[in-house]
């Protein structure tokens, strides 16, 4: 009879036991938590300034916008490789393509034609976009739990400023050419 309940007492013990185990591996797979959330839409956003920074390489009239791409595309490349890695140490799974706000967006500059139209919408986009971005991740920096996380977020935030000054600079972000 002890036996038996020995028996019962550690097959419980096990299977309470992996189960927290698998409740811990779902939950931070399935994104649970600020971190989590903050990750994925960090990941969309730097995907985002990514597909953007090409188009603008291609579609800008002006030197300063196609300079300004060719930028996003490698400052938020290597940050969007950072990001993954913390991601990574942290179980979180990133997206691997944008949501379809994002793609909306991307899908706008790609249908316009090159010229100082696209360079007018692209440096407001620009400017706009790393004003909301530099506020979420500074509020982030505050909220996250881990330590890689954060030090990605205050690393990152400076990059942004500079993107952010220099996007005030390009013809067309504040209605001059």
């Amino acid at each position: 009879m002890k036996m038996h309940r020995l028996f019962i007492t550690i097959t419980l013990a096990v299977g309470l036991g992996a189960g927290t185990e698998l409740f811990a591996k779902e939950k931070s797979e399935s994104g649970g938590g600020a971190d989590a959330a903050f990750i994925k839409k960090a990941a969309n956003g730097g995907m985002t300034e990514v597909e953007l920074g090409k188009i603008a390489a291609e579609k800008g009239q002006s030197q300063e916008v196609k300079d300004f791409g060719n930028r996003m595309v490698t400052d938020h490349g290597k940050a969007n490789d950072q990001l993954k890695t913390v991601a990574s140490k942290l179980n979180v799974t990133v997206p691997d393509k944008v949501d379809a706000k994002h793609q909306a967006t991307i899908d706008k500059f790609s249908k316009m034609s090159s010229g100082d139209a696209f360079d007018k919408a692209y440096a407001k986009n620009m400017v706009q976009d790393h004003q909301e971005d530099i506020a979420e991740f500074q509020k982030a920096s505050k909220q996250v739990k881990d330590a890689d996380l954060k030090k990605f977020i205050d690393d990152t935030v400076p990059v942004m400023k500079e993107h952010l000054d220099m996007a005030k600079k390009l013809p067309g972000a504040s209605g001059k050419k």
